[in-house]
């Protein structure tokens, strides 16, 4: 997984908090299987504000995790009355689950390299303005570094280049906004900061081999199936 600017293996057992506009990317084989709970974003819930991967080799540890996640999807797939109410007591039971265990994580705090510490640091830019049309060189200078210099950072970090992350995120929300929403392909550009309607098709004619009509048809029709 990519999570910030750092590549990041992951196993069984492995409990992942992505904080809100945290830059990440999962890639699983196919007989992988996870659950996900979306909390709500805001200061009545105690959600970490870092990005944290933990490894929770502990069965009782491992055991509570389960039992809360399953007991939320139980409430959610039934709707029984009060479900709502019922949801907001497990999720927060859920951030004092995530809170111990990153508590005990703590006791051994990792330490990040120069290298690492401003991989993330793009990865943060990157999250925050993808949509403002800055090329490599004004999140470069952001950063204090040369575009050289970031991109080799990049590279040994993330496993791609400094555009190669950018436009990954890019390709993400430009996706986003094709298949999930009903945006002209222009307004769309625009949004992202593109400088023109002919150049966004490019991109995505670069990266997906359809057009953004195209690939707005046929990701719909993927969610239909």
């Amino acid at each position: 997984m990519l999570l910030g600017g750092r590549q990041r293996g992951f196993s069984i057992h492995t409990a992942m908090a992505l904080p809100a506009r945290t830059l990440f990317a999962i890639g699983t084989g196919q007989q992988s299987f996870g659950l996900v709970a979306e909390l709500p974003h805001g200061p009545d819930w105690p959600i970490p504000d870092d990005p944290a991967l933990l490894r929770i080799r502990d069965t009782r540890a491992q055991a509570e995790l389960t039992t809360l996640l399953e007991t939320m999807q139980r409430e959610h797939n039934e709707a029984r009355p009060l479900m709502d109410e019922a949801m907001n007591a497990q999720a927060r039971l859920l951030t004092v689950w995530l809170r111990r265990e990153m508590l005990k994580a703590d006791a051994e705090p990792a330490r990040l390299s120069a290298s690492e510490k401003l991989a993330d640091a793009y990865a943060a830019l990157v999250e925050r303005d993808h949509a403002k049309g800055f090329a490599i060189r004004d999140f470069a200078r952001s950063l204090g570094v040369t575009p050289t210099h970031l991109t080799r950072i990049c590279k040994t970090t993330a496993g791609m280049t400094a555009s190669g992350l950018l436009s990954r995120r890019l390709l993400h929300a430009a996706r986003d906004l094709l298949e999930n929403g009903d945006m002209p392909a222009n307004r769309v550009a625009a949004t992202l900061g593109f400088r023109s309607a002919a150049y966004f098709s490019r991109f995505i004619q670069q990266h997906t081999g359809h057009s953004p009509s195209a690939l707005r048809k046929a990701g719909r029709a993927g969610h239909g199936a």
